[in-house]
């Protein structure tokens, strides 16, 4: 069972979610695909090890053999190549790595180089629970998708798995979400929670994945949340309260459930239930 944590906006409580549940799971594995600031071990304080790198495909232009056709601008949709009459130009920043200016090349000019872009860690001790594995983004990279590819290909199968999704809607969160169970978004009871929330709803019901939400820091109920989750007939799986010793274990970087038993009981029937609720379906 792979169940993905996710959130149309940073800071509503993601990781605090993916962090508890998978705490209150047996032998439980916690992926953490946030690549570009993965934070899932600053409340577990593992010890990691090395285990991969992601390595893409980057083109490389030999200008004594290009005749400055065009072909592989007009092939490339995300602009990352500029033809002129003397000279082409890549930009790094927007290639996608698809290999279609090698193959649209006439002459045979592009070849491909392999090039590092992140690298995939992974707790050291093989007992540990959760077993952690996170990706790290290198410095001054802006393709996050590949370094969550490569570090989904660490997921061990038959084990219950926990995905910290980065925040938002755009490529890498539904690179993340790929072949996920269920999906879980956190949202906090504010206007900025609530359109950020339908955002995620949005790209959930697109990509057809079984979703609940659960609301952080609620103080009540009957919120904006609610009355958009009654319109929409969208399950309220939790409430974190806006509780000031769950605040007070966080900055100390303490998952709330090591130290309020009840809460880990309350995770634990949530996973129970999102398996049932998939036997099922």
């Amino acid at each position: 069972m792979k169940i993905a944590i996710a959130s149309g906006k940073g800071g509503t409580g993601k990781t605090t979610v993916a962090v508890n549940l998978a705490l209150s799971i047996p032998d439980a594995q916690l992926i953490d695909c946030d690549v570009e600031e993965p934070n899932c071990n600053l409340f577990l304080n593992k010890e990691l090890e090395h285990i991969a790198e992601s390595i893409i495909t980057a083109p490389n232009i030999d200008e004594e053999l290009c005749t400055h056709c065009g072909k592989c601008s007009e092939m490339c949709r995300f602009n990352a190549i500029a033809t002129l009459p003397e000279k082409v130009l890549l930009f790094p920043t927007l290639c996608h790595s698809c290999g279609g200016c090698i193959l649209a090349c006439p002459e045979n000019a592009i070849s491909g180089k392999e090039k590092i872009t992140g690298i995939i860690n992974r707790s050291s001790n093989k007992k540990d629970h959760p077993m952690l594995y996170e990706g790290v983004l290198n410095i001054g990279e802006s393709m996050a998708s590949p370094v969550i590819t490569e570090l989904k290909r660490s997921i061990e199968p038959g084990i219950p798995t926990i995905i910290d999704s980065p925040p938002g809607t755009g490529c890498p969160v539904m690179t993340t979400l790929e072949d996920t169970d269920h999906c879980i978004l956190v949202t906090e009871p504010t206007p900025f929670g609530l359109h950020d929330l339908k955002l995620a709803v949005k790209m959930v019901k697109i990509m057809n994945i079984p979703f609940g939400v659960i609301i952080n820091r609620s103080e009540q109920e009957n919120c904006i949340i609610d009355e958009y989750c009654n319109q929409e007939n969208i399950e309220v799986l939790m409430r974190i309260p806006l509780n000031k010793r769950i605040a007070e274990l966080y900055s100390d970087g303490i998952p709330f459930v090591e130290e309020m038993p009840e809460w880990k009981e309350r995770f634990t029937n949530l996973f129970e239930r999102i398996v049932n609720k998939k036997e099922l379906a």
